[in-house]
C-alpha cells in the first residue's frame, strides 16, 4: 500500500513539473499564433488531469488502510481510531486529515480538484487567462507536493518500524496506545478540518486568476468574474469551518465558550475576514472598474493568509492546543509561499501599472465620502488592519522581545478589547452601506430610505434594552459584588461603564443593521418573479447582512454576560446523595451517578435535575470520559437549551474527599449565535447561486450578463 501511494506522489510531481512547463512555452509561443501553443496548453491540462487522478489514488490508499485497520503504514498507527458505534466510521475517515502528513495530502488533493474543475469548465473556451491560472494551481500544487515527498517527517506513506510488531504481527502495547485523540472522536471536529481545507483550497483559484491576469496584462473584469463563484464557495466552506469548529469547542472541551482566541483559531479567521473585503472589491470591479489593483493585491493577501495560518499551525513557533507538531521544512516552505504570493502581487503590479493604473477620474476617485464606492474603501481598509492586527498579534509570541507584545501569549480578554469596538464600527458601516448609493448620495433619497428601518430599529432596540437592564446588567453586578477571579477577569477588559456602554452600542447597531438588511431583503423579494430570479445575490447579501446584526446581538450575551459557578458538590456514598447546585434561577439536584465501560472506553457520568424558578425543565448527565489505552480524558458537557439561555454543565471528576468537580454556566442568547450563523450561511448560498448565473451568462452574450449584474446589485434607474 505505501508504495502505491509513493507512486501517486511522484506521479502529481511529474505531472505537475510537466504541465507548468507546457503552460509557460505555450503562453511563450501565444503570440506567434500556430498550433504549437494550443498543443502546449492541451498537454498543461492533461498534467492536471494526471495531477488529480494521482492524488486522489494516494488519499484513496490512506482511506483503505485506515478502514481496513492496517497498521503497516505508520500514519495510520498514530491516527486510528478505536471508536465503535455509528459514528466509528466517519472517525475513521476523518484520520486521513486528523494529522500533520494527512492533511497535507489531503489539502495537495483538494488544490488538485479545484484544478480539475478549472480546467473542466474552461474547456470549451480555454484562453490564455485560464491556462496562466492553472499553472499558477499548479505551482502552489508542486509545492505541497514536494513537501510531501522530500521531507521525512511529512510523509505519509513511511512504513511502521518493525519494533511496534510482535513476533506474531500483533501490535505491542506501547503501539496499541498509539491512535486518534479522543478529543477528535466528534461529529463536528471529524467535519470540521475538510470544511476548513476546501476553504483554504479554494482561495487559490482567486490568488491565480489574479496573477494570470497580471502575466497575461488583461485588466478587464473577466478574470474576477471567472473566480467570483469559487471565492463565495471557499468563503462559505471557511464560515462552516468555523462554526462546526465553535460547536466542538462549546460541546467538548468543557470549558464554556465556543471562542477562545486561540492561534489555530484565528489562523482560520484570518482568510475569512478577507474573504469578506475580496468578495466585495470584486463586486465593486465587476461593476464599475473600481478597485482594480486592489482586487488583484486582496485575492495575493487572502491565499497569504491561508498559509500564514497553515504557518501558525504546522512551523511549532507558536504554541497551541489544536497545532500539529512543527518542522523545519514547513516552516522553511511555508514561510517561502507567504513572502513569494504577496510579492508576486506587488511586483506584478508595478510591471502592470499602466494596464491595471487609474485612468479615468470614474475608475478610482471618491466623488464623495458618502458613497458606496466610499464605503467598500472604508470596509477594506477595517478588515484588512484588523486582520494584520490580528495577525501580528497571534504570533507575538514568537516575536523579539524589542517589538510591541513581542514574546507574550495575550489573553482572550486583550483580543476582546480589540475586537469589540472594531465589530461595532463595521456593524455601523455595513448597516448604512445599502442604502447610500454610486458615486454620491442624495439625503432625500437616504432618509427615504432610512426613516422607516430606523423607527423600527428604535422600536427593537428599546427591547433590547429593557432584556439589558432587566437580565444582562443585574447578571454582571452580581458577578462584580462577588468579587474574586470573576469579577477581576471582567475589570481587566474596562471600567464597568465602559463595559456596557459597549454592549449598549453594540445592542444599537446591531437592531439598525437588522431592520435596514430586513427591509432591503424584503424589496428585494417584492421584485416580481423575473427580477427574484436576477436578485439572488442582492437578496444573499442582505441575508448575511442581517445575520451579522443577529450574531452581535448574540455574542454581546454569550460573551460578555456569562454567570459561571465552579464548586466542589460534597457526595456521601452511603447514601448516595449530595449537596444541591444554584446558579442564577437555575436548582440542580443529584439524581445520581454511573461508571460504564463502552468500548475501551470508561464513561463516568453524573447527573442533576433541573428546576427554573422552582418549576422542572430537565435532567442534565455530564460525563467524563476516560481512554484506558492511552488514558485520556474527555470532558461530555451537558447542555440544557432554551431561547434564550443555555445551562451548561461539566464534570470533571472527583477530589480526595469524593466530593463532585462541577462547572456550571448560564450562557445568554447563545441561541442566538446559532441562528445568525445558520442565517449568514444560507444567505451565502444564496449568493453563490446568483453567482454562477452570472458566470454563465459571461460566457454567452455579454449584454444579458450585464444586465443581470445590474439588476442583482441593484443598479437599475429605480435603485439609483
Amino acid at each position: 500500500m505505501g508504495m502505491i501511494g509513493l507512486l501517486g506522489l511522484l506521479v502529481a510531481f511529474a505531472a505537475a513539473i510537466i504541465s507548468i512547463v507546457c503552460f509557460l512555452i505555450g503562453q511563450a509561443r501565444h503570440a506567434k499564433g500556430g498550433s504549437l501553443p494550443e498543443t502546449l496548453a492541451w498537454a498543461g491540462r492533461i498534467g492536471v488531469v494526471l495531477s488529480a487522478i494521482a492524488l486522489t489514488v494516494c488519499c484513496g490508499v490512506l482511506v483503505w488502510a485506515f478502514f481496513t485497520g492496517d497498521m503497516t503504514l505508520e500514519y495510520v498507527l498514530r491516527n486510528h481510531s478505536d471508536a465503535s458505534g455509528p459514528d466509528s466510521w466517519l472517525f475513521q475517515l476523518a484520520g486521513l486529515w486528523a494529522g500533520r502528513q494527512g492533511s497535507l495530502l489531503f489539502w495537495a488533493w483538494l488544490i488538485s480538484v479545484f484544478g480539475l474543475v478549472v480546467a473542466l469548465r474552461t474547456n470549451k473556451a480555454e484562453k490564455p487567462l485560464d491556462n496562466m491560472a492553472l499553472m499558477v494551481m499548479q505551482l502552489v500544487l508542486l509545492a505541497f507536493v514536494s513537501v510531501l515527498l522530500f521531507s521525512e517527517d511529512n510523509m505519509p506513506f513511511t512504513l511502521t518500524d518493525p519494533s511496534y510488531f510482535g513476533e506474531d504481527g500483533s501490535l505491542t502495547a506501547g503501539a496499541s496506545a498509539l491512535g486518534m485523540n479522543s478529543l477528535l472522536e466528534h461529529w463536528a471536529m471529524a467535519i470540521h478540518p475538510p470544511t476548513l481545507f476546501i476553504g483554504y483550497a479554494g482561495l487559490t483559484v482567486p490568488f491565480a486568476y489574479a496573477i494570470a491576469a497580471l502575466i497575461v496584462n488583461d485588466d478587464s473584469s473577466e478574470w474576477v468574474i471567472r473566480c467570483t463563484p469559487y471565492a463565495l464557495f471557499s468563503w462559505l466552506f471557511l464560515g462552516i469551518g468555523i462554526g462546526l469548529g465553535a460547536i466542538w469547542a462549546y460541546v467538548v472541551l468543557g470549558w464554556g465558550g465556543y471562542w477562545g482566541w486561540d492561534p489555530v483559531e484565528n489562523a482560520s479567521l484570518l482568510p475569512w475576514l478577507i474573504g469578506v473585503a475580496l468578495i466585495h472589491s470584486f463586486t465593486a470591479y465587476r461593476t464599475h472598474g473600481t478597485f482594480k489593483r486592489w482586487s488583484v493585491m486582496c485575492a495575493c493577501i487572502a491565499f497569504t493568509t491561508v498559509i500564514l495560518g497553515t504557518f501558525i499551525t504546522r512551523s511549532g513557533l507558536v504554541q497551541s492546543v489544536h497545532a500539529f507538531e512543527g518542522d523545519s521544512v514547513s516552516l522553511v516552505l511555508f514561510l517561502g509561499l507567504i513572502i513569494a504570493s504577496l510579492l508576486v502581487g506587488v511586483i506584478g503590479l508595478v510591471v502592470r501599472r499602466k494596464t491595471f493604473g487609474v485612468t479615468e477620474k470614474a475608475e478610482g476617485d471618491l466623488d464623495s465620502v458618502f458613497s458606496r464606492e466610499a464605503a467598500y474603501y472604508i470596509n477594506n481598509l477595517i478588515l484588512i488592519v484588523f486582520t494584520a492586527l490580528l495577525a501580528y498579534m497571534t504570533i507575538s509570541s514568537a516575536l523579539p522581545p524589542f517589538l510591541p507584545f513581542g514574546g507574550q501569549a495575550l489573553s482572550a480578554g486583550t483580543y476582546d478589547a480589540i475586537a469589540r469596538p472594531i465589530t461595532i464600527i463595521y456593524g455601523l458601516l455595513i448597516a448604512v452601506c445599502p442604502l447610500v448609493g454610486w458615486k454620491r448620495t442624495d439625503g432625500k433619497a437616504f432618509w427615504k430610505k432610512a426613516r422607516i428601518p430606523g423607527i423600527c430599529a428604535l422600536v427593537l432596540f428599546i427591547v433590547l434594552m429593557v432584556y439589558f437592564f432587566t437580565y444582562l446588567l443585574p447578571s454582571y453586578n452580581a458577578i462584580i459584588e462577588k468579587g474574586g477571579s470573576a469579577a477581576a477577569g471582567l475589570l481587566e477588559q474596562g471600567a464597568p461603564a465602559f463595559y456596557n456602554g459597549i454592549a449598549i452600542v453594540g445592542l444599537a447597531v446591531a437592531s439598525v443593521l437588522f431592520f435596514n438588511a430586513l427591509f432591503m431583503l424584503v424589496k428585494n423579494l417584492r421584485a416580481g418573479s423575473r427580477s427574484i430570479r436576477n436578485r439572488f445575490a442582492a437578496i444573499g447579501g442582505s441575508m448575511c447582512h442581517l445575520a451579522i446584526g443577529v450574531i452581535i446581538v448574540g455574542l454581546i450575551g454569550s460573551a460578555m454576560y456569562v454567570t459561571e459557578v465552579q464548586a466542589y458538590v460534597p457526595y456521601d456514598e452511603e447514601t448516595d446523595t449530595a449537596s444541591t447546585l444554584t446558579i442564577q434561577d437555575f436548582e440542580l439536584t443529584y439524581a445520581g451517578n454511573s461508571i460504564e465501560p463502552q468500548g475501551s472506553d470508561i464513561i463516568y457520568t453524573v447527573e442533576f435535575d433541573v428546576t427554573k424558578d422552582g418549576q422542572p425543565v430537565g435532567t442534565v448527565s455530564p460525563s467524563v470520559q476516560l481512554t484506558t489505552t492511552t488514558q485520556q480524558q474527555k470532558l461530555n458537557a451537558s447542555v440544557l437549551g432554551f431561547p434564550l439561555e443555555d445551562l451548561f454543565v461539566v464534570y470533571r471528576g472527583v477530589n480526595a474527599d469524593g466530593a463532585f468537580s462541577m462547572d456550571v454556566r448560564v450562557n445568554p442568547l447563545i441561541s442566538v449565535v446559532w441562528v445568525g450563523f445558520a442565517l449568514l450561511m444560507l444567505g451565502t448560498v444564496i449568493a453563490l447561486f446568483a453567482k454562477r448565473r452570472i458566470t454563465s451568462a459571461n460566457q454567452g452574450d455579454a449584454k444579458p450578463c450585464k444586465e443581470a449584474e445590474d439588476d442583482l446589485l441593484g443598479k437599475s434607474s429605480e435603485a439609483r
